[in-house]
């Protein structure tokens, strides 16, 4: 984990930075303040911290370790995420990197998914955001589940600082940049190019949010096993929450069926989005979260803006989508997918996609017309509790 060059393991291969691309981004070293929130939802991906943690580690100590911050809310793990994250904190303190561990029993696959999501997300977040308000708090939950008693020793850690106080929160928060970035990653297999792509594209587009490409795969075999064959149909994932900039999923699916053969065609009413994405541009977007998201802190220091789940009256959607509309609500609607940064959840799924749609550094070789002409929302947004269930909403209802 800690040495990108380390072949012991074996993990997706992931190119040589490009340094030069991407050396403005670190803090100039008079500033003091962090400027980088690293924020993780795990569990159970022992086989995929080699490379996810990896990036991450690589991608902090080529922006400045003392500049960037790390926080993980990991989850129920059984198969030794838990104590990986653990023997991270030793090292992590060498480098001088503020580190926040914490271990939550909530478990959004049985019950109240969506304000469970919301939650996990708005936990990886408390070095800069403070506690949880108690509206997130305040909730039918099973009582066995939820935010350990703080601080416990066994489910809770903010390193390198004491582990039984707030510490390390209270300097973040203190200490935090007016122009910080949080960087929040799902269990992806990731290069640390990807990851700094993000946050190069942020800034470039002066943009609010931008995220990556997920992808997911069909087999052609009846039990396959990596190397997977290229020929393996590949299709984008995250439909249930993204829309394009005229409010639409990014490929039709048919309510009667449910059907995702139209998976492969994306952006059918979306000329612009569909022309930047095949010579790999970013785009603007109503909502995307695509598996990694890199978006400005302000709007959630401020709390102007939160991790929630659907309001009475509101479209039932992910907490994912209800944050890129409190953004637009908000007044932080440069939302935009960056199309090089292409991204899956397995390591060996993440080869497989990077050798069919390709790494950062096949795409930026040269000088391109990246900057996007940003425009306002759309009048309405396709609302999709479920895919046989579509209607089309008001952007800003509630």
């Amino acid at each position: 984990i800690l040495n990108p060059k380390n072949t012991w393991i074996d993990r997706m291969s992931c190119p040589a930075l490009n340094e030069s691309r991407y050396a403005y981004l670190r803090p100039p070293p008079a500033q003091t303040q962090y400027e980088y929130i690293f924020a993780l939802n795990l569990r159970e991906i022992i086989d995929l911290t080699p490379r996810l943690l990896g990036s991450v580690i690589e991608a902090i100590t080529f922006l400045g370790p003392t500049r960037c911050a790390l926080s993980i809310v990991e989850g129920n793990s059984r198969d030794g995420t838990l104590e990986i994250l653990r023997l991270l904190a030793d090292p992590l303190a060498k480098l001088g990197v503020p580190y926040y561990l914490l271990s939550s029993s909530l478990d959004p696959s049985a019950s109240d998914r969506i304000k469970k999501l919301a939650i996990l997300r708005a936990l990886a977040l408390e070095p800069i955001t403070g506690p949880l308000p108690p509206s997130l708090l305040n909730t039918p939950l099973n009582t066995k589940e939820g935010r350990p008693e703080p601080p416990h020793p066994t489910t809770y850690w903010s390193l390198p600082l004491d582990p039984l106080t707030n510490t390390t929160l209270t300097s973040l928060r203190d200490n935090l940049s007016p122009t910080a970035t949080v960087l929040f990653i799902n269990d992806v297999a990731a290069c640390a190019e990807d990851l700094l792509e993000l946050l190069h594209q942020r800034r470039l587009q002066s943009a609010s949010l931008v995220c990556a490409m997920d992808w997911a795969h069909t087999s052609t075999e009846p039990n396959p096993t990596p190397p997977y064959p290229l020929t393996d149909p590949i299709f984008f994932y995250d439909v249930w929450i993204a829309r394009s900039l005229n409010g639409d999923i990014f490929f039709p699916i048919a309510p009667e069926s449910g059907s995702w053969a139209n998976a492969t065609q994306l952006f059918p009413t979306e000329p612009i989005a569909r022309a930047r994405m095949r010579a790999g541009l970013p785009f603007q977007v109503f909502s995307c979260w695509n598996g990694a998201v890199a978006f400005s802190a302000a709007p959630l220091v401020s709390h102007s803006v939160s991790f929630r789940s659907p309001r009475k009256g509101e479209c039932i959607q992910g907490e994912a989508q209800l944050i890129c509309k409190d953004f637009w609500v908000a007044g932080h609607g440069r939302i935009a997918v960056v199309p090089s940064v292409n991204l899956e959840y397995t390591d060996a799924r993440g080869w497989q996609t990077k050798a069919q749609k390709g790494y950062v550094s096949d795409f930026v070789r040269g000088t391109r017309p990246e900057v996007i002409e940003w425009k306002g929302p759309p009048e309405e947004v396709m609302c999709m509790p479920t895919f046989g269930d579509q209607s089309w909403r008001k952007w800003n209802e509630s």
